[in-house]
């Protein structure tokens, strides 16, 4: 199978052991752990070997002895590729529908993030910018987090759990190198200890297997739950990829260039996989991909002035300079702190933008929208779901209360795109609407007072309003007045930076 997908010959696991040894292994670890297993599943060789081993494993054990669930569980991100999606519901369907028929405890299901960890929610409603290198702010809310949640509370049921996973030592030196390391292993045992999580051992049950190896067991024994491995292996040679494995920590390899995984995925120059699934005849992908390099072409650095505000989130400008002996200052405070000591300059100043402009956020929630109209007018399914209903109704829940967007945007956004309405949910108490920020705007323009300052002082009182305790909004309102309010055009000329300067760069919040 290496020739077939390009990939150097591996030295075999079967060169030393045969399949019922590894069977009989699985077996005994089952049998002597007596704790629920969790196998993580991406839907991907690995994964599927690891559930395909297990499985046969167990189906010889008696009945009676099957005492502890084994949990399948994989992680739907919401963004992940939909061809994947379709692969990955049906074979969790045909799984639990074949551990009812044969009697064995195995459970399969998915777990996704909560509706404000989602990708949409953070990128279009709190305005994050696209993931890079440096800011993957991805992977934690959309991956670890759901996995781990569920990996901790069936933890607090049972009192521990056995993680089953399909991490390979060949995969790379680095992987090799952690899962050769003898931190966390437990002497005279096949398990070890999660670094992470203080409840969960790890079982990798294939870190031994090469990648022929892999591919040999699947094309060789058919899929005890009906699916067809020969149709994942031309998946893998269609899309020239690799897969996601479920991650639980940050050590974890993440997707790598070509990879299943999430369509909208920045981190990476090219998708080199969906690339390869439209020339390979799914061409209804061909708008998933138009999406995703214009979201990648906001990274530019000569562009996101375009794009991104000039604050953070949290109402702070940052902006790093060197002194003239080539010390670095980060931040307005300490730059101010400097020049008042010293009455010296600063040099090679720059601004590290923060999230998307609201109005940026609108052209992607409109555009989004449109390229899910083009995915269901083109694609296999009618209804697939690019962005859900709750994450809609959470991002006008923020632009709303943290974004002054008093002229409601998002029904009028979804109506254009779609033609539809949604059951929109009305505010008792009342919002601020487009007419009340303008006359807010002059009335501020004729006071020299920035408008956003009084509105996001207006939006504090109105949540607190008919709140029989109001403690907190003396905080509030120090919060509000402790953000930075002036324009960028003044800090630019104050802190010696160039206009609108190419060299402008963006970091974690």
């Amino acid at each position: 199978m290496n020739d077939l997908l390009g990939l150097p010959q591996e030295q075999s696991i079967f060169d030393t052991r045969t399949r019922d040894d590894i069977y009989s292994e699985i077996r005994e670890t089952y049998v002597s752990t007596k704790l629920p297993w969790v196998i993580g599943y991406s839907g991907g060789k690995d994964s599927t070997t690891v559930v395909q081993l297990v499985w046969y494993a167990l189906s010889t054990i008696p009945r009676e002895q099957l005492t502890v669930p084994i949990y399948i569980i994989a992680s739907d991100t919401l963004v992940e590729t939909p061809v994947i999606v379709d692969h990955l519901n049906d074979t969790l369907r045909k799984m639990n529908e074949a551990a009812e028929r044969e009697g064995l405890p195995f459970y399969a299901h998915k777990v996704s993030p909560q509706v404000t960890d989602t990708f949409w929610v953070n990128l279009i409603g709190r305005g994050y910018p696209a993931p890079n290198q440096r800011f993957r702010w991805c992977t934690e809310r959309m991956k670890i987090q759901p996995a781990n949640r569920f990996i901790m509370e069936t933890a607090a049921k049972y009192g521990e759990v056995v993680m089953v996973l399909g991490g390979r030592k060949s995969e790379s030196a680095s992987r090799a190198q952690v899962m050769t390391s003898k931190h966390g292993k437990i002497t005279g045992s096949r398990l070890g200890r999660h670094h992470i999580l203080s409840r969960a051992y790890v079982y990798t049950p294939i870190a031994d297997f090469s990648t022929d190896d892999v591919w040999t067991y699947l094309l060789q024994v058919p899929s005890p739950w009906g699916g067809n491995n020969r149709d994942l292996a031309a998946m893998y040679r269609t899309a020239n990829s690799g897969e996601c494995p479920l991650v639980v920590d940050t050590t974890t390899p993440s997707c790598g260039n070509s990879r299943f995984g999430c369509w909208t995925c920045t981190v990476v120059t090219r998708d080199k996989s969906m690339e390869a699934m439209i020339d390979n005849g799914e061409e209804w992908m061909l708008p998933l991909l138009e999406f995703r390099d214009w979201l990648a072409e906001t990274q530019d650095p000569a562009k996101k002035h375009l794009y991104r505000e000039y604050k953070r989130r949290t109402g702070e400008v940052l902006v790093e300079a060197k002194t003239a002996n080539g010390q670095r200052l980060r931040g307005l405070k300490a730059i101010d702190q400097y020049v008042d000591e010293t009455d010296e300059s600063i040099t090679d100043a720059k601004l590290i933008r923060g999230p998307y402009r609201l109005d940026f956020c609108k052209q992607l929630l409109s555009r989004l929208l449109t390229t899910q109209n083009q995915v269901r007018t083109e694609g296999p399914d009618p209804n697939v779901e690019l962005i859900t209903e709750p994450e809609i109704h959470e991002i006008r829940r923020l632009w709303r209360t943290e974004r002054q967007d008093w002229g409601d945007s998002v029904p009028g956004i979804y109506q254009s795109a779609t033609g539809r309405t949604l059951d929109w949910l009305q505010d008792d108490i009342g919002a601020f609407t487009t007419q009340e920020y303008r006359v807010l705007n002059d009335l501020c323009s004729e006071f020299d007072v920035p408008t956003d300052l009084v509105a996001r002082l207006m939006e504090q009182e109105r949540q607190m309003q008919g709140m029989q305790r109001r403690a907190g909004i003396m905080s509030r309102i120090d919060s509000v007045l402790g953000e930075e309010w002036r324009d960028e055009l003044t800090i630019r000329h104050q802190y010696q930076l160039p206009l609108l300067s190419e060299t402008d760069e963006t970091e974690p919040e």
